[in-house]
């Protein structure tokens, strides 16, 4: 559904040209929830925004659906933005119009449905972000997830076949965002809608998107499915974030395990092998001792997944290592 080729942006600053994003090949599915992480300055809204040319690359070409949205005209470009939806951080509503003006703004513009057909259409999108009863309401009236909730519901309102979220859910509570993501979820399994989600929290990543490229200094340091970068992140910077979303010190972490004897893994389980029992039947099969140091089990979209760190003494320990490889469980020697 996008694509990049060798896209780059600079901007000129006082004679100079400050790079932004450098050169980027990428390439996002239709119908998939990819995302985009980095911290402020990364470039990743610089590569959101090139999507629907609110900025012009300085290079390379952005294909949309197949079409080179680079070479289009103003007419061109029009009819791209129709099939791009945006949702914004901090909502961007008209406070002076009523939550149906606001989702109604798009059509009204594209001037192409009679009023009586707008209306239908507002009333049903209302309704499938669970706002039909606000209608009548100004933006003030609402809570913040209400006021994001109206902001999804114009993105839909020209049916696009791309939705863009610039830190949607950066401006919420948690509870809410939880809210905020499974709505985006439910739209991009019902509408087969491809999205693009940039972040700087990897537990968005985690909750919703099928595949994640992480940023920084204005190129993609790593990129893959969610499930391989969150539990075996290659790049430093995604281990940063993989370890802030849970709240974990590598220094401290390191320094904790350096009294505890034995030889230290890190096992990680995904899918049904979660919740199976398979240390003990390892423990007494081949007589090794075990201490849990650090775990956590969750989900990654639908998926479980746990990950131990164990420390392992006496009986067979190559023995205990063959058996749970062979388990399909994946085996990271840290020590």
């Amino acid at each position: 559904m996008i694509q990049f080729d060798n896209v780059h942006k600079a901007y000129r600053v006082n004679g100079r040209d400050i790079p932004a994003l450098q050169a980027t090949s990428l390439q996002i599915g239709a119908g998939e929830i990819f995302g985009l992480i980095g911290h402020s300055g990364a470039g990743k809204s610089t590569l959101l925004r090139l999507i629907n040319r609110l900025e012009e690359p300085s290079g390379g070409r952005i294909l949309i659906d197949g079409a080179d949205a680079t070479a289009l005209d103003a007419d061109g470009l029009r009819g791209l933005r129709r099939r791009i939806g945006m949702i914004f951080q901090h909502f961007n509503l008209l406070a002076s119009k009523t939550v149906a003006d606001n989702v109604a703004l798009p059509l009204r513009l594209a001037g192409e449905l009679p009023a009586a057909a707008i209306d239908a259409r507002v009333a049903q999108l209302l309704a499938r972000v669970g706002l039909g009863e606000h209608a009548h309401k100004y933006p003030a009236q609402l809570s913040g997830g209400q006021k994001q909730r109206v902001g999804i519901a114009r993105a839909l309102a020209t049916e696009p076949k791309i939705l863009l979220c610039d830190e949607a859910t950066s401006a919420l509570d948690p509870q809410t965002t939880a809210q905020v993501l499974q709505l985006l979820a439910e739209i991009n399994r019902e509408l087969q809608l491809t999205i693009v989600l940039i972040t700087h929290e990897m537990d968005v990543i985690r909750r919703v998107c099928d595949r994640v490229a992480v940023m920084d200094g204005g190129a993609i340091v790593e990129q893959g499915a969610v499930a391989d970068v969150f539990l075996h992140p290659q790049h430093p910077t995604t281990r940063r974030f993989v370890l802030e979303a849970e709240h974990v010190d590598e220094g401290e972490q390191r320094d904790d395990f350096a009294h505890v004897p034995g030889r230290i893994l890190r096992l990680t389980f995904r899918g049904e092998a979660t919740y199976a029992p398979l240390l003990g039947q390892v423990a007494r099969d081949t007589g090794v001792d075990y201490s849990i140091l650090a775990g956590r089990i969750d989900r990654i979209r639908d998926t479980p997944y746990g990950q131990l760190t164990l420390a392992l003494t006496g009986g067979d320990l190559d023995a205990a290592l063959a058996r749970l490889e062979a388990a399909d469980v994946h085996v990271e020697v840290l020590r």
